[in-house]
């Protein structure tokens, strides 16, 4: 049987992840400071948090509810390095709004009578997430065993858990542990709770450990770009239509704007009562509004196209091009004077490093 491999903490490999187990809609993007009002406005509306952070052989004690809704979709990680993907997919099952796809449906209807330790073991069995999770494996020049490496103490092993509201609660799923952590009721706004709830965990850690990540699972911005150009583009054509039957003098560019929306939208709506005042405010409100739509689809083409880019470089074998420069490389006899010189390097870097 395959097994799973560790991937990036990288929001370009979360999203392509999310898309390729069929799901639509969704992306991932990186928090730097929970505290920037900007950047969470921009991702709403935000589905859960994914928090990374390193593991230890210790553990740590948590207290997880024995009796919780039966309707909050929690599994156990019995698949080693399935964490990342674990993660995500517990926000996506406890999303309602969000269209989970054919994959993950099967996979929860087939899994909602069981507990929460088979619920993992099956997880292992859904061959199309489990692709696209391991289409992120690293080429390796050499195996010499399938045996699994344990993770020993003081090895770089990180592990990854959710935040996500459900039903006016928000819990943390950690699939090490026994089962969901109540992290308090909400009124309004779901993201105080967790917020103060991560802030706190890495208050925690943070005497003798930086190395944190937190993404957050959002709706995809071209998505919510897409369906205000559409909105705005709809509400020009209905101002402006009315405004022509009122008989005002309409500019050419708006004539313009006035023909070719027509041609491009059949809504059928009855004319707008209001004054020519109040109708030139919303015409100008609106054309705001979908040039402020077609920055963020420029931004968002932009970073998709950056995301495509670095996953193919990610997923690319390079090592046939490194072994056949070795062996270039080893015919103009300047093998052995390259190796000696990225030992010294490395041996450099070893010397720069503070002494713990």
């Amino acid at each position: 049987m395959q097994e799973w491999c560790t991937i990036e903490s990288d929001p370009g490999v979360f999203t392509e992840l999310i898309n390729a187990i069929g799901v639509q809609g969704v992306q991932v993007e990186e928090i730097y400071d929970l505290n920037d009002e900007q950047q969470m406005a921009q991702m709403q509306p935000i589905y859960g948090f994914i928090f990374l952070f390193r593991w230890t052989s210790k553990g740590e004690k948590r207290e997880c509810l024995k009796i919780y809704d039966q309707d909050l979709f929690f599994a156990n990680q019995v698949i080693q390095n399935a964490c990342a993907t674990q993660a995500i997919i517990s926000i996506l099952l406890n999303s309602p709004q969000i269209e989970i796809g054919e994959a993950l449906k099967n996979y929860k209807e087939f899994t909602i009578a069981l507990d929460p330790k088979e619920r993992g073991n099956c997880l292992g069995g859904v061959e199309v997430i489990k692709t696209a999770h391991n289409s992120f494996a690293r080429p390796e020049p050499f195996i010499f065993s399938n045996e699994k490496k344990k993770a020993k103490e003081g090895d770089d092993v990180f592990h990854f858990v959710s935040y996500l509201p459900f039903k006016g609660k928000v819990y943390e799923l950690d699939g090490l542990q026994e089962g969901p952590i109540l992290i308090g009721e909400y009124q309004d706004d779901w993201i105080v709770r967790a917020k103060e709830a991560i802030l706190k965990r890495i208050q925690h850690y943070q005497e003798k450990e930086t190395a944190f990540t937190l993404l957050a699972v959002n709706q995809c911005r071209k998505f919510k770009a897409n369906k205000i150009l559409s909105s705005s583009q709809n509400e020009i054509l209905l101002i402006l239509k009315t405004l022509d039957f009122m008989g005002v003098d309409l500019s050419e560019e708006q004539k313009q704007q006035l023909i070719e929306l027509s041609n491009q939208q059949n809504i059928e709506q009855e004319l707008l009562q209001e004054s020519k005042e109040e109708l030139l405010i919303r015409l100008n409100n609106a054309n705001n509004r979908i040039q402020e739509a077609q920055i963020i689809l420029s931004e968002e083409n932009a970073k998709f196209q950056k995301y495509k880019e670095e996953n193919s470089r990610r997923k690319h074998n390079y090592i046939p091009f490194i072994l056949e420069l070795f062996k270039m490389a080893q015919r103009k006899g300047q093998l052995e004077g390259l190796l000696e010189k990225a030992q010294q390097k490395q041996q450099q870097k070893l010397q720069q490093q503070p002494k713990k």
